[in-house]
């Protein structure tokens, strides 16, 4: 029986195969979208680990008969129909915590390089031009940072948030004051965050519920000039009204790591020979197409998590994660009512 691990790179398959001498390993260096790039294999294939733009759905777990754990190489899930699997008796397994530190450090080189204009004044320098017109950042210092999802990634925001000397709002459907008393924020309705905070930072999971959490409904309740910072999903924003917060100056800028369908828009290739990309979501791609050339904007591609510590704590957990499937105690067990 094999194992199939979909989005990796050379070191990340070398590493895997230092580390599962004992296994059948296939590895793939692109996303997993549908059947026909498993079909050759579908009888042997038994253990699936994707990334984040493969899409698990029912019609690729139904076409393999011996698949008995998808390992997803991530802490969400959200790309696997994870209930369905659990009903057809599939395991699936994350990795819960690997970067809680490294998205929070990223998280600040956005809102860093919008605050001090870095990303105007690279492009300026470079090409000869060392005015200092419109260059002008503003302090951390003394300004409140709202943030999103006080979950790990959220607390260690918060902590570097503490460093500069700002202030903390927080808004989370589960409330924890102990917490809040240990990193001196204050919890309150999402409406009331938005309006008080110069900066926003989104650190929630998707989910029917956090769908557009930032949208038409309330991006006009943003304290005028503010930033607007995602490193967690792209669905969380919709970019439609992102945009429009822009054109209107309610917001003076955004730094997005994550967009809504990146996994259509990330590669040409994708968006051209997709035989299921749908009007939506070519709709969608050429909206973030609209995106690249805003001076008002920092896009990064879905790189907050990569660092070198942090890629190595994936890999190491999915290793395990495939040790305790094997020897029949398995770890990190994603439960379908987790996502109700």
């Amino acid at each position: 029986m094999s194992c199939h691990f979909f989005e990796t790179t050379p070191d990340e398959q070398h590493y895997l195969s230092q580390h599962l001498p004992g296994e059948t390993l296939c590895f793939h260096s692109e996303p997993l979208t549908r059947v026909a790039q498993v079909a050759k294999d579908a009888d042997e294939l038994e253990i699936l680990s994707p990334f984040v733009h493969s899409r698990l759905n029912t019609d690729i777990t139904d076409s393999l008969p011996n698949l008995k754990l998808i390992t997803t190489r991530s802490t969400g899930y959200d790309h696997i129909a994870v209930s369905e699997a659990g009903e057809r008796g599939l395991l699936v397994c994350n990795v819960p915590t690997y970067g809680e530190n490294t998205v929070a450090e990223h998280t600040f080189a956005l809102i860093l390089a919008l605050s001090r204009n870095l990303h105007k004044a690279y492009v300026r320098t470079v090409a000869g031009n060392f005015s200092l017109e419109g260059l002008q950042g503003f302090d951390l210092k003394g300004k409140t940072l709202g943030v999103v999802g006080v979950g790990h990634i959220g607390e260690y925001v918060m902590q570097i948030a503490r460093a500069f000397g700002m202030h903390l709002l927080a808004y989370d459907p589960i409330q924890d004051q102990t917490k809040a008393e240990h990193f001196h924020f204050t919890y309150v309705s999402l409406e009331d965050l938005l309006g008080r905070s110069d900066i926003v930072t989104l650190h929630a999971p998707a989910s029917p519920s956090t769908y557009h959490l930032i949208g038409s409904h309330n991006i006009h309740q943003f304290k005028r000039g503010a930033l607007l910072i995602n490193t967690a999903r792209g669905e969380l924003v919709d970019t439609g009204a992102l945009i429009r917060a822009l054109d209107e100056g309610i917001l003076r800028g955004a730094g997005l790591d994550v967009l809504e369908g990146e996994e259509v828009f990330s590669e040409e290739k994708q968006l051209l020979l997709q035989p299921e990309a749908s009007a939506d979501s070519l709709r969608q791609a050429l909206r973030n197409l609209s995106l690249l050339h805003r001076p008002d904007l920092i896009l990064t591609p879905h790189i907050a998590f990569d660092s070198a510590e942090a890629v190595e704590r994936i890999l190491e957990t999915t290793v395990e994660n495939i040790n305790a499937f094997r020897s029949g105690k398995p770890q990190n067990v994603v439960r379908p009512s987790v996502l109700s």
